[in-house]
């Protein structure tokens, strides 16, 4: 049976679950919850987020929702890489709490906190799609998860009650929504439903259905000027002394970057021996490279979108639509060739922020955009309080209902939000480090310091980088083209912005080991201290400490380099 078949077999077959749940709502019981995230999706390639994109419509339906809802605009993850956000989502902790601090560490029954919680809230709970987070999620009721990343096409599953991997046959996307389909229709119709509905898509390396093999196929795809030339952002942490390191820090749509780039993907030929590039123009490899990127990308976005509105079709023949509080979200930002960036991983705007919609109309008025500082270690209280929860002391987000409610803040809301990257150098070459983003200012520090167990990652884990400040004015420059450090005209505003950020790191307890949850992430949080304390003070003598660093950094990744040709 192919999907349109199956779906009208599960509308047809959920029509009793239709007459129990429509009225729910007028009963004043508990909504449902249907949490709805997508890998790697970012405000970019969302409609209702504006911005170049916007006019290629790859969105539609979570457009929708943003209009009969409400949209967040600040939005940001305490740390862009998927494992990490998707644990800081389920405990409500930030990852030096929960113990996931990279791809590598297992978040337990134990720690599921979210899961548990809306369990003995009375709730009836799934997981369904890409999980990441090594431990199977027995805190739910009932879960089909993906293997670690999962495959775009016939991907096995993990499922609750079978020791044997399940098979599947067709696009994840299409799977996905199927078994979240089945398992609304066939459900505990006397108890409302949390579903955690997670999609690959649109994960790298971006493998759509084939039925997306045209679309915008003839469309030229805006480019982002800061792709070709961009001066002024970054900063000796991040490009070297004098540039030399621009060529080893951050994987790049050009062929900027030595080892991996999309140029180098889907541009032949990339290489000669050492760095001397062949084949197309420079700009014109990266252009043909970054429209094939974004091809490919939104037309699994595109998927994604097309699913969900089986899903909210399905809702509303069912007469649940209005009972069910819809938050659709990506677990980071992702890079779209802005700064010449692929990947997430890194605290800039593109991939710190996440799109956020939420949907509900007897709470939540229509067309509602919010600009006040939410953090992805907010979603569980928030999901809790629709559930009739009061946020546990164990939690360090907090609830924002009445911002989705009233559009304001409550009284004492954050001032500023943190993030911590900690895989230095894997996979991705970015160097770990701490940001604070406040409603104008983006507060930068790259410390440089590997970690104590590098967990056998590939790439130059194991190499020291310079340490060294950012600063951004983001009322003038939400591009973050430029960085102010050293502009004379915001001297007071850092030291103010330092000495915010110190306690800021004291408030969420990042300064202290004795909140880690484990030997491992207490290890690491106390060899990073006395790097920390050691650069914190950005002065003449540690900037050329810095310079040294660069200089050793560079010479030995290109020895690297050397060794593994």
């Amino acid at each position: 049976m192919d999907v349109r078949g199956l779906r009208g077999c599960l509308i047809l077959s959920a029509a009793v679950v239709g007459v129990v749940l429509g009225g729910v709502s007028a009963r004043g019981e508990k909504p449902n919850i249907l949490f709805v995230m997508s890998d790697d999706h970012t405000t970019q390639a969302v409609g209702a987020y504006g911005g170049r994109l916007a006019g290629l419509n790859p969105t539609p339906t979570i457009d929708a929702i943003a209009a009969e809802g409400m949209r967040f605009e600040n939005a940001l993850c305490t740390n862009s890489i998927c494992t990490p956000s998707r644990a800081a989502i389920l405990t409500g902790q930030y990852a030096h709490v929960n113990g996931v601090l990279t791809l590598d560490e297992r978040l337990p029954p134990s720690r599921q906190h979210l899961a548990r919680e809306m369990s003995q809230a009375g709730y009836e709970t799934a997981v369904i799609g890409k999980w990441h987070l090594k431990e199977r999620p027995d805190a739910f009721d009932h879960y089909e998860v993906m293997q670690s990343q999962g495959l775009y096409f016939d991907t096995p599953f993990h499922v609750r009650g079978s020791d044997e991997m399940v098979p599947s046959t067709g696009h994840s996307t299409d799977v996905v929504t199927d078994k979240a389909l089945a398992w609304l229709a066939d459900r505990d119709a006397g108890r409302p439903f949390f579903l955690k509905l997670h999609y690959k898509a649109p994960h790298d390396f971006f493998e759509a259905a084939p039925r997306y093999a045209d679309y915008l196929a003839d469309t030229f795809i805006p480019e982002p000027p800061s792709m070709y030339h961009d001066p002024d952002h970054g900063s000796i942490a991040t490009r070297g002394h004098g540039g030399e390191l621009r060529a080893l820090i951050g994987t790049s749509v050009s062929r900027r970057h030595h080892r991996r780039s999309y140029a180098d993907a889907f541009v032949a030929p990339p290489y000669t021996e050492g760095y001397g590039a062949v084949g197309p123009d420079e700009r014109e490899a990266a252009s043909a490279a970054y429209q094939t990127y974004l091809k490919r990308y939104l037309r699994c976005v595109k998927g994604v979108d097309d699913n969900l509105a089986r899903v909210v079709a399905f809702l509303k023949e069912t007469g649940q639509y209005d009972n069910t509080v819809i938050v659709y979200t990506g677990d980071q930002g992702m890079w779209l060739g802005e700064h010449d960036y692929q990947d997430k991983r890194w605290a800039y705007e593109a991939s710190l922020k996440m799109p956020l919609v939420v949907r509900f109309p007897p709470a939540i008025p229509a067309g509602g955009v919010s600009d006040v500082l939410i953090e992805n270690v907010d979603f569980a209280p928030t999901l809790l309080d629709f559930a009739g929860v009061a946020t546990p002391d164990y939690m360090q987000g907090k609830s924002f209902r009445r911002v989705l409610e009233t559009g304001e803040a409550p009284e004492g809301w954050r001032d500023a939000a943190f993030y911590q990257y900690w895989m230095h150098f894997a996979h991705h070459d970015v160097p770990g480090h701490l940001a604070m983003r406040t409603d104008r200012f983006k507060l930068l520090f790259f410390h440089g310091r590997p970690l104590v167990n590098p967990r056998g990652w590939g790439g130059a884990f194991g190499v020291r980088s310079p340490p060294g400040w950012e600063l951004y004015d983001l009322e003038v420059d939400p591009g973050e083209h430029r960085n102010v450090i050293d502009d004379p005209a915001y001297a007071d505003d850092l030291v103010r912005l330092k000495k915010r950020f110190a306690r800021l790191r004291t408030e969420v307890g990042a300064d202290d080991p004795d909140r880690a949850p484990d030997a491992q992430t207490r290890a690491d949080m106390e060899a990073l201290e006395p790097w920390l304390r050691r650069y914190w003070d950005d002065t003449p003598e540690n900037r050329a400490e810095a310079v040294r660093i660069s200089h050793e950094a560079r010479r030995t990744m290109l020895e690297s380099d050397a060794a593994t040709k």
